[in-house]
């Protein structure tokens, strides 16, 4: 399950949703940059680590080695459930012996480096994912298994530190905290992951090879893809369907199907190209930031939002193999009188049909757009495309018809059962839903 956008699609809820049907849920990459949002009988919950699933009884969930771990969140996200009744036992979470570590030094050094760039600022979260990434990719990151271990642990900082503390202090002039701080912080936290961890992969192959089924959670969106968005305005992993595989030690071949998760709009955080995106103070654009309540469910910060991107749908359903998407926040376009969709881009001149590589091309694209009759019936009883309004219904038709892609899922709501129900995400067909 991916983002077929910028991120924030609403992939909290639909994984919540299609966790009834699954043995286990997997997040594969990211940290807690990620905010996936839960509306379970009019209860908002929000989880930034965790996968969605753990609100399901009788459900494992697994943070894979994908993932980028901050200790002090990962503790308050468990402590947190625990007090509402969930997560009864560490069985029922399961972390990957492979996964990295985030650390102090990580999050000062993300908002030292931020602040640099003054203007050119891409806009991260602060939370210290790039530099625990960019530790990882130049061999000199902490995992799980040497986390969990004094020892190890102890070495790899004296070997560590002394680099970053040449970083933090000479270039930034900024604070390093030293190693004894950093153990004295760090170990009781470390103690209390050991019932947590295992070698995630193994188990999950066993899972898949006895019938098991699997849902792998995406956080952001493909658009925010290290290699195929909109770079260099992107995260620091890989958030596409291949992420699935490399993020969780599973193969390939294990993957049955690839479900994208779009707004039936489109919002963007941060910095970075955005050709559909409505201007300041534009009616149709407060509309759906009110309406949708377009805030950031980690950062806080409001949403740039805009019409449906049909070009950029496109380049997910092709970078993701997608087999099925679920349209999400058809409710907020309700009182609209007419909706547009990016069917193309124009670049100096010329019609082009997909995002191009370089951001500043992508900013000076000019979306061609069809357009659409809005509604206003409410939307949040129907259960079948049938009961929906009329023009509500044409619009996620054209979705399916313009994407090439079947949807196996529209939510008309933010709760779990505010849903229509269109398919099987494990076993989804590529053929546009009708009834």
């Amino acid at each position: 399950m991916v983002g077929a956008q910028w991120g924030d699609e609403g992939k909290g809820k639909v994984v919540d949703y299609y966790t009834r049907a699954s043995d286990a849920v997997v997040r594969y990459q990211g940290g807690n940059n990620a905010g996936h949002t839960l509306v379970v009988r009019g209860q908002k919950k929000v989880l930034h680590l965790i996968p969605s699933g753990i609100l399901h009884r009788r459900k494992t969930c697994f943070i894979g080695n994908g993932v980028v771990i901050d200790p002090v969140v990962l503790f308050g996200e468990i402590e947190d459930l625990k007090a509402e009744g969930h997560l009864k036992t560490p069985r029922q979470l399961r972390i990957s012996d492979r996964a990295h570590i985030i650390f102090d030094y990580h999050r000062i050094l993300d908002a030292a480096q931020e602040k640099s760039h003054g203007k050119g600022a891409i806009g991260t979260t602060g939370r210290g994912i790039g530099p625990a990434y960019a530790d990882k990719t130049a061999r000199i990151g902490i995992r799980v298994a040497e986390f969990i271990d004094p020892v190890k642990l102890r070495e790899r900082l004296d070997a560590i530190l002394p680099v970053r503390h040449e970083m933090l202090e000479k270039i930034y002039g900024t604070r390093c905290p030293g190693v004894s701080e950093v153990v004295r912080e760090y170990q009781p936290l470390a103690e209390k992951l050991i019932p947590y961890v295992e070698d995630t992969g193994a188990t999950l192959s066993k899972m898949i090879s006895s019938g098991k089924r699997i849902l792998f959670e995406g956080a952001q969106g493909t658009m925010l893809d290290i290699d195929q968005g909109t770079y260099p305005y992107v995260t620091s992993s890989s958030t596409v369907a291949g992420g699935a595989c490399t993020g969780s030690g599973v193969g390939p071949t294990a993957i049955d199907s690839v479900i994208g998760v779009t707004k039936a709009y489109t919002t963007r955080v941060g910095a970075g190209p955005f050709p559909t995106e409505l201007p300041e103070g534009d009616p149709v654009g407060e509309h759906l930031s009110s309406t949708g309540a377009e805030f950031g469910a980690t950062t806080g910060r409001r949403r740039r939002c805009g019409w449906l991107d049909m070009v950029v749908l496109r380049h997910s359903v092709r970078v993701n193999g997608l087999t099925g998407i679920v349209i999400t926040k058809l409710d907020v376009l309700r009182g609209l009188k007419e909706l547009k969709v990016a069917v193309a881009y124009k670049l100096d001149g010329k019609k082009i049909d997909a995002p191009p590589a370089s951001p500043i091309d992508l900013g000076r694209c000019e979306p061609v757009y069809r357009t659409f009759k809005g509604f206003d019936e409410e939307t949040r009883h129907a259960r079948t495309l049938r009961q929906l309004p009329k023009n509500a219904r044409a619009y996620v038709e054209a979705m399916q018809e313009l994407s090439g892609v079947p949807a196996i899922l529209v939510s008309v709501g933010p709760d779990r059962d505010e849903s229509i129900l269109l398919g099987d995400p494990f076993c989804c067909g590529r053929k546009p839903a009708r009834g």
